[in-house]
């Protein structure tokens, strides 16, 4: 993308799996990336002198603790990386005078129990978080558009809804069912798959269609807005199962594991990318059965 070629990006969470997919794709070609070098995002010291040793022309904000089930485990490490990293990240910013965008990568999860009548869900449905995750995404969402309000800063908001693909962690629900879907075909384990509730469904998108949404953003986002980047396709995982089941010629059994359900799961979930799509001209461009052939193919890589 030319309008980035040459500039520096700080990239914070360079080393988790969209940082791996964003500092290889395509659509950031001839960028130069920072990335934080052993420095936690939680020592604001720390944080302000390798922002001003780096001196970006853009950051994009992916550090971040993800996991929901861990939230629910450890809420207080969850805000303190995800809320007050972001606001450290803020001020070492604002420190060494930086004028360039942020992009800040949130979650669709802030929306949290979406009725099924008022799916798909767009940009302007109020967010009402389930999970502490989310609380602390949606806060963090907040600061940094209070900075863009009263600090001038040229920030834009990132809302992924749920994105997969090769080398995601295997704690994640496509890889764990594909690293299952793998085994059971290799004969090193019985043919049952274990899982939790695969009835819910999901806005599944390739990660590496969305740090492409990333690129877009980052050069024709509109400043001070949130965008969704996602499919508008409803998934359910249980299709997505069949599926892995029907690439490997694979038939097994389901065993669901109540211990697997999350608190406050919402059914069904679809959002809605007309904003983004608009505003950047990006849509998601990689065929579904290619990213779950990935994703199987990755899983037998690893072994």
């Amino acid at each position: 993308m030319h309008e980035l070629s040459g500039r520096r990006v700080l990239v914070t969470g360079a080393s988790g799996f969209v940082g791996r997919h964003l500092m290889g794709a395509a659509a950031f070609a001839g960028v130069e990336f920072a990335t934080l070098q052993n420095v936690d995002i939680r020592d604001r010291s720390a944080l302000q002198a390798e922002v001003a040793s780096i001196r970006p022309d853009h950051v994009i904000h992916l550090a971040a603790q993800s996991f929901v089930p861990r939230s629910f485990e450890d809420p207080a490490g969850t805000l303190e990386i995800n809320l007050m990293g972001t606001l450290h990240l803020l001020q070492a910013l604002d420190s060494v005078g930086f004028s360039g965008r942020l992009l800040y990568v949130s979650s669709g999860d802030v929306y949290g129990a979406v009725h099924e009548s008022q799916l798909p869900v767009t940009e302007q449905h109020p967010p009402a978080p389930r999970n502490p995750y989310a609380v602390s995404k949606l806060s963090a969402e907040l600061l940094c558009l209070q900075w863009h309000r009263s600090n001038s800063l040229d920030v834009v908001v990132a809302r992924p809804f749920n994105h997969v693909g090769p080398g995601q962690d295997a704690a994640f629900v496509v890889p764990a069912l594909a690293a299952q879907v793998v085994a059971i075909a290799r004969g090193q384990r019985a043919p049952v798959i274990r899982a939790g509730d695969i009835d819910v469904t999901r806005d599944f998108t390739d990660v590496r269609d969305i740090v492409a949404g990333y690129a877009r953003l980052l050069v024709s986002g509109t400043s001070g807005r949130t965008y969704q980047l996602c499919s508008g396709v409803e998934r359910s995982v249980r299709g997505i199962l069949e599926r892995l089941l029907a690439l490997k010629a694979v038939d097994a059994e389901i065993e669901q594991d109540p211990s697997k359900f999350r608190p406050a799961e919402q059914r069904r979930m679809v959002a809605d990318n007309t904003w983004v799509s608009r505003d950047t001209g990006w849509l998601p461009a990689i065929p579904w059965e290619k990213t779950l052939q990935d994703i199987i193919e990755e899983m037998e890589s690893r072994t």
